[in-house]
């Protein structure tokens, strides 16, 4: 070359890339894009599954008034006892309703935070705190069935917060005195189901009544509730000692091994049956610090019954000494939960769980399902537990899957959340007897004449309470769980009868 600069070498010859088999692309192709899930997809397994969305953006001021709409729907479940993944899902249902896009919901105990960005990219957050609630689950039910008719039907912001502002007015079905009343029969019969005669199941419902009094007289006058427990617990075994001596006397016919039933039943309306469940439903769901939070309640809750119930067994077998009384025989301590014949355990598990619904105040059409399924969970769980290679714990579980499972199909059929369902037939097996028997042991265990009872041994029997309510509580999640795939065509039938 006249230049002598060397010419640039030929490129490579490109060959044509070979697109992958199918069977290497799904051998070889990585992991899917980190992103948010979209926000109709969370709410599968959920009776609000395959929502009717609003393809239209709300404007900004429509998108304020239907975020409010959402976020009230959320506050009011939260008061009536809802979880946490209840309101999100349903707070989700009325923004997706509504042509929200882009929400965000946080729950955290008793606050709500949710923001959403409307068509002009404004974004809009609303916050919410509930700092009483109460279990309300007609009021639960009504918004359930609110929520149901704006995902299947059109949308219109109007009549929807004019509903939704009657529902928060209604007044109560049920009234103060029934619902008051219903928690003397529930513990009535509790103690039934454990073994008492039917004096000793009367002294156990006017002991929950008497409880029920001091805890409302106490929490107007603003005590915590670790110390409304504390008293509860107290009086629960005050009046079940006294019932013993007046027996002892000849006075009344109770003798001395129904003392425990007596107190049993009077303890089971202050166990957080309920809260256990649902801090257990929030820790798995991905709700960890309500979670946390929730089982620090609970912590707190059973702590107060502890120290009441010891206090009360303390001075109760101080006076036992010093009358010379024979208080309480070895057999009572039986690990059996339910003394009882099997057929008076199944009727008191019925009527448990109608004293439950109504001590809830759920709908008048929701009560004898839950005595029905209450009476199934306690036949299932004395049958396990009847199996040698089973023990009460693994009964309790296994009873409360079946009422999860069950629950949810059957209070959905009836247009109702499983919750209102599934709490009050759970109450037949929380573990009133095994928390007093722990006590006992922890109290007594220390004497001379304690023989084969010893502070270790409370100890142990209390954790295993403690691992039954657990159980209970796993259970009824497992049990909803399950039986989500089974609800799909109900929920569909409902909604196209709505629309």
């Amino acid at each position: 070359m006249a230049s002598g600069v060397n010419p640039p070498p030929p490129l490579p010859e490109r060959r044509p890339l070979r697109r992958p088999t199918l069977r290497q692309s799904r051998i070889w192709r990585g992991e899917e894009i980190t992103d948010t899930i979209q926000m109709v997809d969370s709410l599968r397994h959920t009776p609000y599954r395959d929502a009717r969305v609003r393809q239209a953006a709300a404007e900004e001021r429509e998108a304020r008034a239907s975020l409010d709409l959402a976020l009230r729907v959320g506050e009011l479940m939260l008061r009536c006892g809802a979880g946490a993944p209840q309101v999100e899902s349903s707070v989700i249902a009325v923004a997706a309703a509504a042509g929200l896009d882009n929400l965000e919901v946080d729950i955290t105990l008793q606050s709500l935070l949710v923001q959403c960005t409307s068509a002009s990219g404004t974004s809009i957050t609303m916050l919410r705190v509930v700092r009483s609630a109460t279990r309300d689950f007609d009021r639960l039910t009504a918004v359930h069935e609110f929520v149901e008719n704006l995902v299947a039907g059109s949308y219109d912001l109007e009549a929807a917060a004019a509903r939704l502002r009657e529902i928060r007015r209604a007044p109560r079905f049920w009234p103060r005195w029934m619902v008051r009343g219903s928690l003397g029969v529930l513990s009535a019969a509790v103690a039934l189901m454990l073994g008492a005669g039917l004096v000793a199941a009367l002294v156990a419902g006017g002991s929950a009544l008497l409880v029920g009094y001091a805890a409302r007289a106490t929490g107007r006058r603003g005590l915590p509730d670790f110390y409304q427990c504390a008293i509860g617990g107290f009086l629960a075994t005050a009046i079940a000692w006294g019932a013993f001596s007046l027996g002892a006397s000849g006075w009344v016919p109770v003798s001395s091994e129904e003392f425990a039933f007596i107190v049993a039943g009077g303890i089971t309306v202050l166990l957080p049956g309920r809260t256990v469940a649902s801090a257990f439903e929030d820790a798995i769901s991905g709700y960890s610090v309500t979670g946390a939070g929730r089982m620090f309640a609970v912590f707190l809750t059973t702590a107060g019954i502890i120290l009441g119930v010891a206090t009360g067994l303390s001075v109760t077998l101080a006076l036992t000494t010093t009358f010379d009384l024979q208080l309480v025989s070895p057999s009572v301590m039986a690990t059996r939960a339910l003394s009882a014949p099997v057929p008076l355990a199944v009727v008191g598990a019925f009527v448990v769980g109608m004293s439950g619904a109504v001590s809830l105040r759920s709908r008048r059409n929701l009560v004898v399902p839950a005595g029905l399924l209450s009476a199934l969970g306690v036949g299932v769980s004395l049958g396990v537990d009847r199996l040698d290679a089973l023990g009460q714990l693994a009964a309790a579980g296994v009873a409360a899957t079946v009422l999860g499972f069950g629950g949810r199909l059957l209070a959905l059929r009836m247009g109702a959340p499983a919750m209102v369902l599934a709490v009050p037939a759970s109450y037949g097996l929380l573990p009133g007897l095994a928390i007093f028997r722990g006590l006992y042991e922890m109290v007594n265990g220390s004497s001379a004449d304690s023989g084969s009872l010893s502070l270790q041994g409370g100890i142990t029997t209390l954790l295993g309470a403690m691992a039954v309510l657990l159980a209970i509580a796993a259970g009824s999640v497992l049990g909803e769980f399950l039986a989500a795939p089974f609800d799909r065509r109900m929920v569909q039938k409902r909604r196209v009868r709505r629309r």
